[in-house]
């Protein structure tokens, strides 16, 4: 594997992971530079230019350092960069759990067996439904996880019609995550206990530990 591959990257930093099933572990971020969807409710905006580029070797080694098992790859967009790859299939040979979060615009078969997909499913108030690549979804596994990012009640009930549609019941873990500051966790939580839908209420934890327009964490 060729680890001086060049990706880059927005920032590499330690924290408590916020989201998903795995909430609430310290996890190392891997945060590469740019995305081609612009979701009307984006918090890393800042991702979207600048960066650095950096080595495949040199990411590791900055990894390495933390000594966390769990990590993370995000954006911007990861999968927009195909030397992302060999970064995950990396990172799996070391032994670390590797958990790679996508828009859902982008093909996800690529993607080495051995790491967790996060992928969302972008609802109409993010005005990216209609990039979404919805073979994904018959890629998907058991250990993978899809997220709804919901700002309102239409959206809700569009995530209600895309799980029924697709199936999507059983075939991985379902996340039901409020978009911050719009869309209150209770009147969500709600929502769900008023149905039957085998989902997870998620919140932003790292937005009620640190200042929520903090970056790095």
């Amino acid at each position: 594997m060729d680890g001086f591959t060049m990706l880059k990257v927005t920032e590499i930093y330690h924290s408590i992971q916020g989201e998903s099933t795995y909430v609430g572990l310290p996890c190392v971020f891997v945060r590469l530079t740019g995305c081609s969807l612009r979701c009307s409710w984006c918090d890393t905006t800042y991702a979207f230019h600048g960066g650095t580029y950096m080595t495949i070797d040199r990411i590791c080694e900055r990894v390495h350092s933390y000594e966390t098992a769990l990590v993370e790859i995000t954006g911007g967009e990861p999968l927009d960069k195909p030397e992302v790859l060999p970064l995950v299939e990396r990172l799996c040979n070391d032994g670390y759990e590797v958990l790679i979060e996508t828009s859902g615009a982008i093909d996800i078969t690529p993607i080495d067996d051995r790491a967790h997909v996060i992928m969302d499913m972008k609802c109409p108030k993010s005005s990216m439904t209609k990039y979404m690549y919805w073979e994904n979804i018959n890629a998907l596994k058991a250990k993978d996880e899809v997220k709804f990012v919901i700002a309102d009640r239409e959206d809700y009930d569009w995530a209600v019609s895309v799980i029924e549609k697709h199936r999507l019941s059983g075939r991985c873990p379902i996340l039901f995550s409020p978009v911050f500051g719009i869309l209150e966790p209770s009147i969500l939580s709600d929502w769900v206990l008023q149905s039957t839908l085998k989902v997870r209420i998620q919140l932003q934890l790292h937005k009620y530990i640190w200042d929520p327009r903090a970056e790095g964490v």
